[in-house]
């Protein structure tokens, strides 16, 4: 490696590693805390020091809310929610297979107040009679088949969240389902194909089984030109482990809604990796429950928003069982006038669950004037007995020290600029595990750079 290749990946590494230290501190600090909380009993304070969140009693924050009506203090339930609305607690949001028993959308809603509805393309309010997109598997490894909506695997791992979803469960007529047999241990990375050519509205289900004891790196590639909306379940079993990258690689002008919903067995692990680089709108709501204890989630995400794109990530993680762990890492880089990116982490954790350890973070990088980045982290918690809980969201621009570190080791302000922002979003692409697929979105992300001039 020349001098200069490697004064480059040093300057790159370093100015990643600066990029990261604040929320690196903000985690320590938590942790600082927690651990001065006294004696514990399986990782969970007991006793006085017990408490780990301030202000929460031993049982765990009410999740009431008051609100003040004609000078009257109003007090009700997370769980019911008003006669006006839903209430905005995910415990008590609804769900259903069927789309009527959904209100039509009006952009007001809690899920879609940053969706712009009327690029939906009538995704949650049309039939959906278009042709899905083309499935192909390239793995013998895996059993595949083609099922009917009446099979019982279809809607086992999760029920429609909202309008979108349920109506397309309400049109599909038939499902994919992925089986990882019991105890396999598949070497090789399985890629789902998943190539769109039809711009009428369509629906789509897909189902991937990793069963007890198996271990699978699935990869969902999407790609072409459609208008779809998906539902896709994870079932991972007990003890099984499974990865699943989910790559939404679209045409400028497709749109894309995805429902991914996983369960997880006990002592199963699950990592979700979501990479959106393409598509007019692209609009993906991950969410993971525990059936079991001793389960653990990693998701992470990248988005690259150019000018004029909506992309749009939900996630969803819901503690009900003890002893479980959770990790969230997003990131997004946005550039280019109307570029819009979306960012909203929801984790619950219940009464039932305690000894949870769980952590969101999303981090953005705003290039240039024009985009707009929404991020909010929700961390609804119901006890104190948990071993660790916390969130962090930072959007801001390119940090001039980082620049300057870089500039006076002699690397162009351009070249910085594009190394910031490639140490930035890398780490995430390095969670994907497949060295050519690593590869190809570097290169599709040094693209989305250089047509820029950042």
């Amino acid at each position: 490696m020349s001098k200069l290749n490697e004064t480059i990946r040093n300057a790159a590494e370093a100015a990643a590693s600066a990029a990261t230290a604040v929320a690196e501190k903000a985690v320590g600090t938590a942790k600082d805390v927690y651990d001065n909380l006294g004696e514990k009993v399986d990782g969970v304070p007991t006793g006085d020091g017990r408490i780990a969140i301030p202000g929460m009693d031993q049982e765990g924050e009410r999740l009431a809310r008051d609100k003040v009506e004609n000078d009257t203090l109003v007090r009700e339930s997370a769980r019911g929610g008003s006669a006006e609305g839903p209430d905005s607690s995910r415990a008590g949001r609804r769900t259903s297979y069927d789309v009527a028993d959904f209100p039509k959308i009006s952009g007001k809603e809690e899920d879609f107040r940053f969706t712009p509805v009327k690029r939906l393309k009538g995704l949650h309010a049309d039939a959906l009679t278009g042709p899905a997109p083309a499935v192909t598997v390239d793995s013998d490894a895996v059993r595949v088949e083609t099922v009917g909506r009446d099979d019982a695997r279809i809607g086992s791992a999760g029920i429609p969240e909202d309008r979108v979803s349920a109506n397309a469960w309400s049109s599909v007529t038939e499902a994919t389902v992925l089986t990882v047999p019991q105890e396999a241990e598949i070497a090789a990375p399985v890629v789902v194909d998943i190539h769109g050519t039809d711009a009428t509205p369509a629906a789509q289900h897909l189902v991937i089984d990793a069963q007890p004891f198996s271990k699978a790196l699935v990869v969902l590639r999407h790609h072409g030109s459609a208008v779809l909306s998906q539902n896709v379940e994870f079932r991972v079993g007990d003890s099984a482990n499974l990865t699943v990258v989910t790559l939404q690689e679209w045409d400028d002008d497709a749109v894309h809604a995805s429902a991914q919903q996983a369960r997880l067995g006990r002592s199963a692990s699950f990592k979700h990796v979501l990479v959106s680089l393409g598509g007019d709108l692209v609009r993906v709501t991950p969410s993971t429950r525990f059936d079991a204890p001793g389960g653990s989630v990693e998701m992470y995400g990248l988005t690259f928003v150019d000018a004029g794109q909506h992309l749009e990530s939900r996630l969803f993680v819901d503690h009900s069982q003890p002893h479980c762990t959770s990790r969230v890492t997003y990131k997004s880089a946005l550039q280019g006038e109307n570029a819009h990116g979306v960012w909203v982490g929801d984790v619950l954790i219940r009464a039932t669950a305690e000894g949870t350890d769980t952590y969101e973070l999303n981090r953005n990088l705003i290039l240039g004037d024009g985009p707009r980045m929404d991020s909010v982290p929700n961390l609804e918690i119901e006890t104190g007995l948990i071993a660790g809980a916390g969130h962090a969201s930072t959007t801001g621009q390119l940090d001039d020290e980082h620049l300057y570190y870089l500039m006076s080791r002699g690397i162009p302000e351009d070249e910085a600029r594009r190394l910031v922002v490639r140490g930035f979003l890398f780490e995430i692409l390095q969670q994907i595990g497949v060295p050519d697929i690593e590869e190809r979105l570097r290169g599709a992300v040094q693209d989305e750079l250089a047509s820029a001039n950042h």
